[in-house]
C-alpha cells in the first residue's frame, strides 16, 4: 500500500475568495494550530510570504512542509506563453520549496468567486473549445513537470470542469503528465459519486482534497439556486466524518492503486461558525483512522 502524509489548507482559518471570513486571524495562529493538530504540511494561502527563503523560514519554524498551492488559469483565453508567464512566480515558489504538485484549475468565466451568481450559471466549454484547450493544457503541464512540479488538475464547482463526464473527457484526452486532483467534496456537491470517479481514474490521481458535504445544505443550495460562496457560508462543506460522504468507499480505490502523496483536509467553512482547531482536529483524526484502516502507511 501507498505512503501518505496528511496536510491541511489554510482556508479553514482564512478564506481567499472571501477575505472577510477569518480575515483577522493571524497566519501564526493558523500554522500553530495546524501543527498542534498533527498536520505535517499545508497548502498556500493569501497570508503566506511569497519569497522562497521567507516562506521556508516560516514553515520550518512550525515543522510544516509546503504541500502545494492554488493557481487559477485562463487557458481558454490565453496562449501557452501567456499562461506560463503568468504562472512563473507561483511555479518557481513551489519548486523552490519542493512542493510536489500545483493545484491547477481553469477559472476563465468561473462563478466560484461571484457571490451573486448561482452555481447553475457556471461556464460550459463549447465543443470547438475542447481541442485547443487540451493542447494548451498539456503544453503547460509539460513545462511544469520539467521544473519538478506535477500538475494536479482540480475539478471545481462553478468552473468548466465540474462534472464526472467533464473529468472523463479531460483525462481521456491527455497523457499522464496531466495529473488529477481528486476532491471528494466537489464531486459530491456536483451530484457525482466520488468512489466511481476514483475507481476510474485512480492511476491518474496525484493529489487528494478530503472534504465532506452536509447533505441538507447541499440540497437546499441546489434547490434554491445559491452561489458557491453562499453555499460555503451556509456550511455545505465540512471535514471528513462530519457529513454524508463514505470516505472508506471514496478512498479505497486509490488505496488499492497504491496512491502515495498528500491527503489534504480542505473544507472551506466560516471559521466563526466552525472553529478551525475543533474541526481540523476532527478531520485529521477521522481521515488518519480511515487511511490506516485502508492499509495506507501514514507518515508523520
Amino acid at each position: 500500500m501507498g505512503i501518505v502524509k496528511i496536510g491541511t489548507n489554510p482556508i479553514a482559518w482564512s478564506n481567499d475568495d472571501m477575505p472577510e471570513l477569518g480575515g483577522d486571524t493571524p497566519l501564526e495562529t493558523c500554522l500553530n494550530e495546524a501543527r498542534s493538530i498533527g498536520f505535517t504540511g499545508i497548502e498556500l494561502g493569501n497570508k503566506f510570504p511569497r519569497e522562497p527563503a521567507a516562506l521556508r523560514r516560516v514553515l520550518e519554524s512550525h515543522g510544516l512542509s509546503l504541500v502545494s498551492g492554488w493557481y487559477g488559469a485562463e487557458l481558454r483565453k490565453r496562449t501557452v506563453e501567456q499562461e506560463i508567464e503568468a504562472m512563473t512566480p507561483h511555479l518557481e515558489l513551489l519548486a523552490a520549496l519542493q512542493a510536489p504538485v500545483m493545484v491547477f484549475c481553469e477559472t476563465s468565466d468561473t462563478v466560484q468567486n461571484r457571490r451573486n451568481v448561482p452555481l447553475r450559471d457556471r461556464p460550459v466549454m463549447r465543443e470547438e473549445e475542447w481541442g485547443p484547450f487540451i493542447e494548451k493544457l498539456v503544453a503547460v503541464a509539460e513545462h511544469m513537470n520539467a521544473r519538478g512540479v506535477r500538475m494536479a488538475y482540480h475539478h471545481h464547482m462553478g468552473t468548466v470542469i465540474e462534472k464526472a463526464h467533464e473529468i472523463d473527457r479531460l483525462m481521456e484526452s491527455t497523457p499522464a503528465v496531466v495529473g488529477l486532483l481528486y476532491d471528494t467534496g466537489h464531486l459530491t456537491f456536483a451530484g457525482e459519486d466520488p468512489a466511481v470517479v476514483a475507481k476510474r481514474w485512480a492511476h491518474r490521481i496525484v493529489h487528494v482534497h478530503a472534504k465532506d458535504v452536509r447533505a441538507d445544505v447541499k440540497a437546499k443550495a441546489l434547490a434554491e439556486g445559491w452561489s458557491f460562496l453562499d453555499s460555503v457560508v451556509e456550511g455545505v462543506y465540512t471535514v471528513p466524518g462530519d457529513g454524508c460522504i463514505d470516505f472508506r468507499a471514496a478512498l479505497r480505490p486509490i488505496a488499492e492503486a497504491d496512491y502515495s502523496g498528500w491527503l489534504v483536509v480542505e473544507a472551506e467553512q466560516d471559521p466563526a461558525k466552525a472553529n478551525p482547531l475543533t474541526y481540523g482536529t476532527m478531520g485529521y483524526q477521522n481521515l488518519r483512522a480511515i487511511a490506516t484502516e485502508l492499509g495506507f502507511t501514514v507518515h508523520n
